[in-house]
């Protein structure tokens, strides 16, 4: 993966402060890199790497806290490494997710602020796709909450590492308040709710009326509310939260999707009486 070594000469706490902070440098290492820098004609950055004392993950780290960039070390196993949003600020996948996110800010987030996800059937990237988004939508300094709604099949609290013992299930059921729902803490501005206790009755927690309420309530506390469901084809949680939402996002995997499974799940996004927001091709089945 390339990365632009970039360097900010206003921003009082320069790269060199910065790394010698997180301890990537010694301070008997300046006078070495500053020789570089003029012989080779670098950046300060870019001379540590080019002598090896720093990796250009280091310098993507500092480069992101210069700008209040949430970004992890690639390797810090706090998060899983298919949130690739949470370690790349470059790269293919990264820009695409981008710019997902931009023409869901343009067509859905500008006038609403929760938006369940879906497939027509599993193993489509469903959560994949919403922990990606919601970690830039967090990113963009939005607040941001991510709710694994599949309490049938939860992923969320795997991806990010987060335990789940109480949740969506149990906010529903009226047996814990919003104190259930957790941020997450290397990434500014993005909570998770877990699915929480897999439950005998999602669909029946779902179609009751507290979840419409506890949507609203959600609403006047977070910006954007990333909801990742179950497929809509295998039971009608997804449809039932759609109802609320009023918008649905489709996730098909290009390798494994039927234009009759999208038509039909679009077709039940629509008997909800909401709006199929788009189709999005994914080639992660997770």
């Amino acid at each position: 993966m390339e990365h632009q070594l970039i360097e900010v000469g206003q921003n009082k706490r320069t790269i060199g402060h910065l790394l010698l902070e997180a301890g990537k440098l010694q301070p008997q290492d300046a006078d070495q890199i500053i020789k570089a820098q003029k012989e080779y004609g670098l950046r300060f950055g870019d001379a540590a790497v080019k002598l090896g004392l720093v990796t250009k993950e280091d310098i993507v780290q500092i480069v992101s806290k210069q700008f209040d960039y949430s970004c992890l070390t690639v390797g810090d196993d706090s998060i899983d490494s298919r949130v690739i949003t949470a370690f790349h600020a470059y790269g293919d996948d990264v820009e695409a997710l981008r710019g997902l996110r931009s023409q869901l800010s343009l067509r859905w987030f500008a006038e609403n602020k929760s938006l369940v996800l879906t497939a027509p059937r599993s193993g489509q990237g469903t959560s994949y796709t919403a922990a990606n988004l919601a970690v830039l939508f967090a990113q963009l300094g939005q607040r941001t909450l991510l709710i694994d709604a599949d309490m049938r099949s939860p992923a969320q609290h795997e991806l990010f590492r987060i335990q789940n013992r109480l949740g969506l299930s149990d906010l529903l059921a009226k047996r814990v308040d919003l104190d259930v729902i957790q941020p997450v803490s290397k990434i500014a501005n993005l909570s998770l709710l877990t699915s929480g206790t897999i439950p005998p009755n999602p669909l029946e927690l779902l179609g009751h009326s507290r979840f419409e309420v506890l949507i609203q309530k959600l609403e006047e506390q977070y910006e954007v509310l990333v909801i990742d469901t179950p497929a809509m084809l295998e039971n009608s949680d997804a449809q039932a939260m759609s109802a609320v939402t009023k918008g649905a996002l489709l996730i098909v995997s290009k390798d494994n999707a039927k234009i009759a499974d999208i038509e039909q799940a679009k077709q039940q996004i629509l008997i909800a009486g909401a709006e199929p927001v788009g189709v999005v091709l994914n080639s992660v089945n997770s």
